[in-house]
């Protein structure tokens, strides 16, 4: 079985809380019984080991208990959420999709064969191997939106070894291989996942005070919306012991305001990508934003300034793009970074630099001064075309009180 690990640790804690969905606790007795009935049911449909299913979801009990049910039929998992709603049947042609599961408001699956054959490489090799797969496409940046296609076995792997229980929010989607991270890390060792349903501040610090959360997975940018936002002066966070961020750079303004207002609280960089899947990281402090990345099956190098990383677990391939590996495995992620021994300091993708009559900046720089400005609640800084400069630098700025255009400009 490759989840023996993950159903070994569910027997060990059966009456704790496993999920929590909508205000409502499940435990892990519920979810095993859940896996159990998932499994009939993908009997009785009569899927074939091996085959493409796309589950259609976000962090609900059933979509949880079917993702470990298809695991052991060697599924290749395609989780999808509302918020791709309008890719759907794009994506469910590029990931050649047999079988759509659609979980409702109700957390209730419904099954649908797709007239359709996966006969990609990628899926034959998973087919040849006997393992589970799964496909997560990226958020398209730059205008597509490419399929990486993993195969779940050594993903699985690091979570035999057992590391601390810890009660959190999901706030990355079902469908984002850091989200699948979060929920397998805090199942392998007995935790509890809690969902929410809206993913701003005041949503997720409620329900962090209401269900004791003590881990919070977010983004620069949500740390900054609850800071500006004073959400977290409306609710009691003395549960809460880490918050980890990764996905976009952290401005160091952000940072220093954190670290000030909640000095109890562990602040720790991550680092993942969709090719590669979420590595260990270690920061050097909570107001440092040098950190360690690597564990067991990573490697790292810097060639010309850009972090390069070969993965045991990196994905088998895109889908619908060429292969973005080097000759000798390694992927070259296009984050520009600094170097000092151990510890590296991501400055932003190499494609977002901007240069202003070959002065090279990053927007993180220039967002993190523009945000020290008392009324300013968020910043996005990004390069346009300038016929004498090259580039020049624009903002766009929400403010919390309205002020005169011009004078703020200036």
């Amino acid at each position: 079985m490759h989840t023996d690990f993950f159903i070994e640790v569910f027997k060990e804690n059966p009456n704790d809380d496993a999920i929590v969905w909508r205000d409502r606790r499940f435990s892990y007795e519920w979810l095993l019984a859940r896996i159990e009935h998932w499994t009939k049911e993908i009997e009785r449909q009569a899927l074939e080991h091996g085959s493409v299913v796309a589950i259609e979801a976000d962090f609900s009990p059933n979509a949880v208990a079917l993702f470990f049910a298809l695991i052991e039929f060697d599924a290749t998992i395609v989780p999808l959420t509302k918020a791709v709603e309008k890719h759907k049947e794009k994506f469910l042609e590029i990931a050649e999709c047999e079988w759509l599961v659609e979980i409702d408001e109700k957390d209730e699956g419904t099954f649908r064969k797709l007239d359709r054959r996966a006969t990609h490489e990628y899926f034959q090799t998973l087919r040849e191997r006997k393992h589970p797969g799964v496909v997560v496409f990226s958020s398209g940046t730059t205008g597509k939106h490419k399929a990486s296609v993993h195969d779940l076995v050594p993903l699985l792997e690091k979570f035999r070894v057992r590391r601390h229980k810890r009660r959190a929010v999901t706030f990355l989607l079902y469908d984002h291989l850091g989200g699948v991270n979060t929920m397998l890390y805090i199942l392998s060792n007995g935790g509890c996942v809690v969902t929410v349903q809206d993913r701003d501040p005041d949503s997720v610090l409620a329900a962090v005070e209401k269900f004791e959360v003590d881990m919070l997975p977010t983004s620069p940018t949500f740390i900054n919306l609850m800071i500006f936002g004073e959400a977290y002066k409306r609710h009691d966070l003395r549960s809460l012991k880490l918050v980890t961020y990764g996905t976009e750079p952290m401005p160091e303004s952000t940072l220093k305001r954190f670290t000030e207002l909640f000095p109890d609280i562990k602040l720790q960089q991550t680092y993942g990508l969709s090719e590669t899947g979420v590595m260990r990281s270690k920061s050097k402090s909570s107001d440092s934003l040098w950190v360690k990345v690597g564990g067991e099956g990573y490697e790292w190098r810097v060639v010309e300034g850009i972090l390069q990383i070969k993965s045991k677990s990196a994905m088998l391939g895109y889908l619908n793009a060429p292969s973005p590996f080097t000759d000798d495995g390694w992927l070259v992620t296009g984050d520009q970074v600094e170097v000092d021994g151990e510890w590296l300091k991501i400055l932003g993708r190499k494609s977002e630099m901007i240069n202003v009559g070959g002065q090279k900046l990053y927007p993180a720089e220039v967002e993190s001064v523009v945000q020290e400005m008392d009324n300013v609640v968020e910043v996005t800084v990004y390069g346009e075309k300038n016929p004498i400069t090259g580039s020049m630098v624009c903002a766009t700025v929400r403010l919390r009180e309205d002020e005169e255009k011009k004078a703020f400009t200036k």
